[in-house]
């Protein structure tokens, strides 16, 4: 990692390491279907040690899971200092990729090769994460509409914030 891609408190910023993220999540996902693909999410980016200048950071990826048209590829990201070999684990975060042909339609994918029980451990989990954001975004959505905000003021009480009217 450059100085430049450095904030002002020199580390990485968040932003290089996803935009290296996308891009390797789309070699994954294109390389297993056979076509371009385009990313229609990213789950469960934490950052979980900083990136320091001048750190060898390394992304591995791998295609969990695949559906009729997408694929979901998890990314491990390590960083090294080459000065000390101290090698840490940053980030993992999971990218969802959508083939598509040459008119821009999503296209259906090859079915995944499990070839070791930890490609089933994945495969498995991300059928686990699918359902887990189903019921997520389907239980929010409920809260939101259901929400009356004059009846929930109370909750700002222990919070941060003032209201400003």
């Amino acid at each position: 990692m450059i100085p430049s891609y450095a904030n002002f408190g020199g580390k990485i910023h968040g932003g290089i390491l996803l935009s290296l993220m996308d891009k390797v999540a789309y070699a994954a996902a294109s390389k297993h279907a056979g076509n371009y693909c385009v990313t229609v999410s990213v789950d469960g980016v934490n950052f979980l040690q900083p990136v320091e200048v001048g750190e060898l950071v390394s992304l591995l990826a791998s295609v969990n899971y695949v559906g009729r048209t997408s694929l979901l590829v998890g990314i491990k990201v390590i960083a090294e200092d080459v000065r000390t070999g101290t090698v840490k684990h940053t980030n993992t975060c999971y990218f969802t990729m959508v083939a598509k042909d040459d008119a821009g339609k999503p296209t259906p994918v090859p079915e995944l090769l499990l070839e070791t029980p930890e490609d089933t451990r994945r495969f498995l989990e991300a059928i686990k994460r699918r359902e887990f954001n189903a019921q997520y975004r389907e239980q929010f959505d409920n809260a939101r509409t259901k929400l009356a905000a004059e009846e929930q003021l109370h909750l700002l009480q222990q919070e941060r914030c003032q209201l400003g009217y």
